[in-house]
This record gives C-alpha cells, structure tokens and sequence, in this order.
C-alpha cells in the first residue's frame, strides 16, 4: 500500500503562483496531478514517470509543470498564472505502471482575490 501526502494548497490571488507537493512512501513508477472543480468530474492534470518524461492534459499545457525528486519520492506540481478556473481539490495518485493505482487525501486550491 502505498501513502501519498499531498501539501501546499490554499488560497492565491489571480495571477498568482502555487507548488504542490505530494510525498510518496515508496518511489513508485508514476506518480500524477488530478483535480476536481465543484459539479465536475475529476479530471487528470499531468503525469510523470520514474525516468522523468511527462504528459499533460491540454488544458495544463504552458502553466503547469510536473517534477518529481526520485530521491524524496515527492512530485510537485508548479501552478503559475493562477486562474479561477483553476480551483479545485488537487489529488496526487501513483501507479506501477501508467495507472493509478493509490490515491491522496487531496489538497484544495482557491483562487480569488
């Protein structure tokens, strides 16, 4: 069973920048961002494999970026530009292969000035 963590949400003003972070228990092959808007289904953000190579939904496409530090078994999540349409709880998940097979607590974004 794999724990993951996640930190570093809250509330940032628009335009502004966030990091999230999610700690991981062991250093599982992927590890993703997702998020959730009120009324609307959880949508997938970016991913990240062990090797570093990366994919992104289109709408995360030029403001968000993925890293992970394999050493610390933690991703991150850079936000910047923050949007409106970006609140929502951020979940971070992990999977052996390019699933998701473990899933965080979530951490909530607000954004509003």
């Amino acid at each position: 069973q794999v724990q993951l963590v996640e930190s570093g949400g809250g509330l940032v003003q628009p335009g502004g920048s966030l990091r999230l972070s999610c700690a991981a228990s062991e250093n599982i092959y992927t590890l993703s961002w997702h998020r959730q808007a009120p009324g609307k289904q959880r949508e997938l953000v970016a991913r990240i494999a062990r090797n570093g190579s990366t994919s992104y939904a289109d709408s995360a496409k030029g403001r968000f970026t993925i890293s992970r530090d394999n050493f610390e078994n933690t991703v991150y999540l850079q936000i910047n530009s923050l949007k409106p349409e970006d609140a929502a709880v951020y979940y971070c998940s992990a999977g052996y292969s390019m699933g998701d097979d473990y899933w965080g607590q979530g951490t909530q974004v607000t954004v509003s000035s």
